[in-house]
């Protein structure tokens, strides 16, 4: 499950603006969240997205106002540590997750593909230079990893 602040919350795979795609299973699971062809959008695209289309997508579970969030998850997870012995269990066997064990080996191959690519290589070495790993940059790490692609 995942939950977001409506108002300050957004999402991105912003890794296509460095010349590689994302890796550690990042398409995988964003496929098994959003689908196909939501997932290459955010992939392609490397734009921000806000929690209520992220929630739309089905990213993220619901986008709820920030003064709300704590209270709704707080609340979820004392209705799921309640629940008697083994209903956790059957719910997760009833609802398995998909078999990633051949899209990772793909994501890796293709993820280690980009990454060894000259572009690639100028592009993520720019982002640091620029300061892609500070906290300012990481605040508006699209933005900077735009300027430095152009």
């Amino acid at each position: 499950m995942a939950f977001a602040a409506a108002e300050t919350a957004g999402l991105g795979q912003i890794e296509a603006l460095m010349g590689i795609i994302p890796g550690g299973g990042g398409t995988q699971y964003l496929r098994g969240r959003v689908g196909r062809n939501r997932a290459l959008e955010v992939v392609l695209t490397a734009d921000l997205f806000d929690a209520e289309t992220a929630a739309s997508y089905g990213w993220i579970n619901r986008a709820l106002p920030a003064d709300e969030l704590d209270e709704y998850v707080d609340r979820v997870a004392r209705n799921i540590a309640a629940l008697p012995d083994g209903v956790i269990e059957a719910a997760k066997r009833s609802l398995p997750a998909d078999d990633l064990k051949e899209g990772l080996l793909g994501e890796n191959d293709a993820w280690a593909a980009t990454f060894s690519l000259p572009a690639a290589q100028q592009l993520i070495s720019g982002g640091l230079k620029d300061g892609a790993q500070t906290p300012a940059g990481e605040r508006d790490l699209e933005g900077l990893m735009r300027s430095v692609a152009r």
